[in-house]
């Protein structure tokens, strides 16, 4: 008989190492992989029966969430994860439940969290000054608006960045690289405050605590190790410029990520390019953005609807 928990571990290493997950992603399979296999009491690959998904996927539905149940979207990563697993015990000729046989939970279509363009503008003009910090965030947030960069791959930049093209490659999701274009204002905010650094981290934006201002007015702070930011700590800038610039709405590094891909689209771009330049696997989901920037559906309707009423 198989070890299962041996087989749940080489999968997930499978996930890694060959199809070059992200180790949160990994962290996230295992965790719905455990929720299955606890539920079902699985001891062996070939216990798993259709009637066993039915009965996860109704426990699933019906465990609280904050609105009540669990989001229809969280109960198919559940499934996913599953799928995943039973088509890598295929691959290796372990028998078990066909993967085929499980369907995934019909979604309503995603919503976006959208900022309006005067919203976008205001909250690039938030970061004032020409104090360190201010020149990073500043450039940070060109940045992201520029490139359409996720905040981890904002995060894993070095200050190596090549400023006299307006291009460069980024690894991203399931290890794959990509080309990103920079604006010739986020060359400007980025060049500025590169220029103004003087410490010796590799990292392009690094977190600047009150030990650094300490340290700089002894003029020391050119010999400090300063620590890379997280994502986390780039949300919460985002967050305050966001609450600064008078934004009443949820704003995050994605929410600007959003604010690339619909500008693109609604200036003429097409979906393959911005699917690219998004760095997406799936062009659906990049279809997301479709809805909320066809100009022409809403011309078309302007021009020839309600003509014949009085």
């Amino acid at each position: 008989m198989a070890d299962l928990k041996a087989l749940k571990t080489q999968f997930l290493e499978y996930l890694e190492i060959e199809k070059g997950r992200g180790v949160k992603t990994v962290e996230n399979y295992d965790r719905y992989l455990n929720r299955f296999l606890t539920f079902g009491k699985v001891k062996a690959p070939g216990q798993i029966t259709e009637q066993m998904v039915r009965e996860f996927r109704i426990t699933l539905n019906r465990s609280a969430g904050v609105s009540g149940t669990m989001k229809k979207n969280t109960q198919n990563y559940h499934l996913i994860a599953l799928r995943a697993f039973l088509k890598f015990l295929r691959k290796r000729d372990i028998e078990s439940l066909n993967p085929e046989r499980i369907e995934l939970a019909k979604t309503s279509g995603r919503d976006l969290d959208l900022i309006t363009a005067d919203e976008l503008n205001r909250l690039m003009r938030a970061p004032a000054g020409d104090e360190l910090a201010a020149l990073r965030d500043r450039a940070m947030l060109e940045l992201l608006f520029s490139t359409g960069l996720r905040v981890s791959e904002l995060c894993n930049l070095n200050q190596d960045i090549d400023l006299s093209r307006d291009e460069f490659s980024v690894r991203g999701k399931g290890d794959k690289v990509r080309v990103v274009f920079l604006s010739s204002s986020a060359k400007k905010a980025v060049s500025e405050y590169i220029k103004k650094r003087a410490d010796m981290s590799d990292a392009l934006f690094v977190s600047y605590g009150p030990s650094f201002a300490k340290a700089s007015e002894g003029k020391k702070g050119g010999n400090q190790d300063l620590n890379r930011l997280t994502p986390r700590s780039v949300e919460r800038i985002v967050k305050q410029y966001a609450v600064k610039a008078g934004i009443t709405r949820k704003v995050t590094p994605h929410v600007i990520r959003h604010s690339f891909a619909t500008d693109l689209l609604s200036n003429g771009a097409d979906l393959r390019s911005v699917q690219a330049l998004l760095g997406h696997a799936n062009i659906a989901t990049t279809q997301v953005y479709t809805h909320v920037t066809d100009k022409h559906l809403r011309e078309v309707h302007k021009a020839f609807h309600g003509k014949r009423r009085n």
